[in-house]
């Protein structure tokens, strides 16, 4: 499968496209950190919010107050969640286990 060729325009589209979503996904990691939103809203926000819907777990969960690396990953085996894996591929099971744990 080749790359295809973007005019200037559908170039210059496609980056503010991607600074926008990684704008949401990093205000979203601040919220959560400061406990203004939580994991449960994320994932709800998440159905309908593409940018939200890609941002990874692990991520997510290193943006939880008293989480860092080693607690996420430790966390996410536990859960049974891939360290690859996005919010939008979470199971029904994995996304109860989240909101048990963080609300």
């Amino acid at each position: 499968m080749t790359i295809p060729e973007l005019t200037p325009g559908q170039r210059a589209a496609a980056l503010d496209k991607a600074a926008a979503a990684r704008d949401r996904r990093a205000r979203a990691k601040v919220e959560l950190k400061r406990g203004t939103l939580t994991v449960s809203a994320l994932l709800e926000a998440a159905q309908s919010d593409e940018a939200l819907a890609k941002m990874r777990v692990l991520d997510l969960l290193r943006s939880l107050p008293r989480v860092g690396a080693v607690g996420a990953r430790a966390l996410a085996q536990e859960v049974g969640i891939a360290a690859s894996r996005r919010v939008r591929g979470l199971g029904p099971r994995q996304r109860a286990e989240l909101v048990r744990r963080f609300g």
